[in-house]
């Protein structure tokens, strides 16, 4: 879990965070324990707190009640604009912002081309269906080969 400190050190006041995979598992309408603690930490530590999901708001806005986040759903990741819309709405700067996910090519290049902060964490579980089968493997792929370069980097 990413400390309340990661994001001040940064100037990092909200945070934009996937749902599916990243605050639980996928279509789950209940949040495991541990992220119910960390959003709290997050909370107490003065940070806004958004769920951002492609998904229909039929899912995202009792999941986002649930746990008393602001949400931006049909998100349409990985296009900028709902969510550029919302932080020009909410009066926060690009760098003030940072976007949490588990998929580098919604989540990730979504908050690349919105100018933030991004933060690629490991999904809660793997899907096994559609795209997904595509998707999951090119990303860790693309994955390796950033790491070895790093690596390589001393980094």
């Amino acid at each position: 879990m990413i400390p309340s400190s990661f994001f001040q050190e940064r100037g990092i006041s909200t945070l934009l965070i996937d749902v599916d995979n990243t605050l639980t598992t996928d279509n789950n309408p209940v949040p495991h324990g541990e992220v119910l603690a960390w959003l709290d930490a997050q909370r107490a530590a003065g940070l806004r707190l958004l769920a951002l999901s492609n998904n229909r708001r039929e899912r995202v806005a009792p999941f986002a009640a649930r746990l008393g986040l602001e949400y931006i759903a049909g998100a349409a990741k990985p296009l900028p604009a709902k969510v550029n819309r919302a932080l020009k709405k909410m009066g926060i700067l690009k760098g003030e912002a940072a976007v949490i996910g588990d998929q580098l090519f919604t989540d990730i290049l979504c908050g690349r081309l919105a100018g933030c902060t991004t933060i690629l964490v490991e999904p809660m579980e793997l899907e096994g269906y559609g795209f997904f089968k595509l998707k999951r493997p090119l990303e860790e792929r693309i994955l390796r080969r950033y790491r070895a370069r790093r690596k390589g980097r001393g980094l």
